[in-house]
């Protein structure tokens, strides 16, 4: 190997090999002194181009670190500490079966709709199958990787009948889900699967410590309190587990519901997060949407447009919120504080209507959002810049129990580290646990 003369790049038989880069050299072979003067020249170029190259690197760093206080684009700033939240919750849930990769590399498999695309999806997605008593975690490709329960995983006496709703908790490490109708709220572990903690009594609604009245929503604040909409005691209901009394009560206690808040509420059938730290509240009766604060307070009121039945309303971004209309034909619709109309889908017949859907979420990072279309018996995926629908588990309109069917699914969720409550832990306020003043007599009552 000839010395190589200032400026000159070596040619590709003057390159060292892969075994010289890494320092194993071939058993008994003796470098010449030209060759080692050379091979002296590189690994100090190799050097320098390393040093230059980790400087960069601490530049970039420096910059980002500045720009979540300057003017940098939003938008790098989100995606960073959606890779944080993204490895804190995967370390935390590494031990559970889900969640499984992106479905952007995946085949569909034939327990999804022809023409599903489960790139639609960034993971796993929970399904309450209520008409079935169980929950399912179905993977982008349709696969299903998780059931609840299994033989074995109700102690003696424990029921699971209809659940209505599930939600991952914050930590992604259980799932809380209403069984509206058995008139209870549980709290699941994933890891052994079984109830830990529950609240109601079965079978028996009521309004006084340890009874609900069509409970909807249940959902878990990173303070481990619980919140849920109490419908036909027309309140909202904040429980302390594993108690048995409630922390309090938001709204009178009565079963004459009308849109008053925070004195009472109009059948309240869910408390979303938002990111601002507020919640957000819709109500059957009126077809209302309103914002109210960790206290109690309410901010604003508004009017889903051309919404006759508005379920489990939330938030696609700020100041952008979805909901459903619980109707057939049914219809999913985005607006604003205002009650301004940003999109709507909701084919009047036909495979893509809807019939008595009760929840729909946004898919993050992405223009879908994932539904239940209950009354259809299938959960599906509808990419909002085309109005189709691209993901589709369960068949509509048939009812069933085998892989690919549903029985009136009632709720869904999306799998750590996308899932509802997990993507609002870092921005969820925690609901008070004592009555603020400024609220209207009666509108408050600590112990529920």
């Amino acid at each position: 190997m000839a010395p190589e003369r200032p400026g000159q790049r070596p040619t590709r038989a003057d390159r060292p090999t892969r075994k010289e880069r890494s320092g194993a050299a071939t058993p008994g072979a003796r470098a010449r002194p030209g060759a080692r003067a050379a091979q002296r020249r590189r690994a100090r170029r190799r050097g320098r181009i390393r040093l230059v190259m980790l400087l960069a690197v601490i530049g970039i760093v420096i910059g980002l670190s500045v720009s979540r206080g300057s003017s940098a684009p939003p938008r790098a700033a989100a995606v960073a500490h959606h890779h944080r939240r993204v490895a804190h919750v995967t370390a935390a849930t590494a031990s559970l079966p889900f969640p499984s990769p992106s479905g952007a590399h995946l085949k569909a498999g034939p327990n999804l709709a022809p023409g599903s695309n489960p790139a639609a999806l960034p993971g796993d997605v929970l399904i309450a199958d209520e008409g079935n008593d169980r929950l399912l975690v179905v993977n982008p490709a349709g696969d299903i990787v998780w059931q609840f329960p299994r033989p074995g995983n109700l102690a003696p006496g424990q029921s699971f009948l209809e659940p209505d709703d599930a939600f991952f908790t914050p930590n992604g490490r259980k799932i809380i889900a209403t069984e509206e109708n058995d008139q209870v709220v549980s709290l699941i572990g994933l890891k052994p699967a079984k109830i830990l903690w529950r609240y109601g009594t079965p079978g028996q609604p009521g309004a006084t410590a340890n009874h609900l009245d069509n409970p909807d929503d249940a959902m878990v604040l990173p303070d481990g309190n619980v919140v849920v909409a109490d419908i036909k005691n027309c309140s909202i209901l904040l429980l302390h587990p594993p108690s048995h009394t409630p922390v309090l009560r938001i709204g009178e206690n009565t079963t004459a519901c009308y849109h008053q808040p925070p004195l009472r509420f109009g059948s309240p059938n869910g408390v979303f997060p938002l990111t601002d730290g507020n919640f957000l509240v819709s109500e059957i009766n009126g077809d209302w949407a309103s914002e109210m604060t960790p206290t109690g307070r309410i901010l604003w009121s508004t009017h889903p447009p051309g919404v006759a039945y508005p379920s489990d309303t939330n938030e696609v971004s700020p100041g952008v919120f979805l909901t459903v209309d619980y109707s057939t034909p049914g219809q999913i619709v985005e607006f604003n504080s205002a009650g301004k109309l940003l999109w709507r889908y909701g084919p009047p017949s036909g495979p893509g209507s809807l019939s008595h859907p009760s929840l729909c979420e946004p898919v993050p990072h992405r223009h879908e959002v994932i539904c239940n279309d209950d009354a259809d018996d299938r959960v599906i995926v509808v990419d909002t810049s085309t109005n189709k629908i691209v993901w589709q588990y369960g068949h509509k309109g048939v009812a069933g129990r085998a892989p690919g069917y549903l029985s009136g699914p009632d709720g869904v969720d999306l799998a750590p580290p996308e899932s509802l409550l997990v993507r609002h832990a870092k921005t969820m306020g925690a609901l008070a646990t004592t009555c603020a003043p400024s609220l209207p007599a009666g509108a408050c009552t600590i112990g529920g």
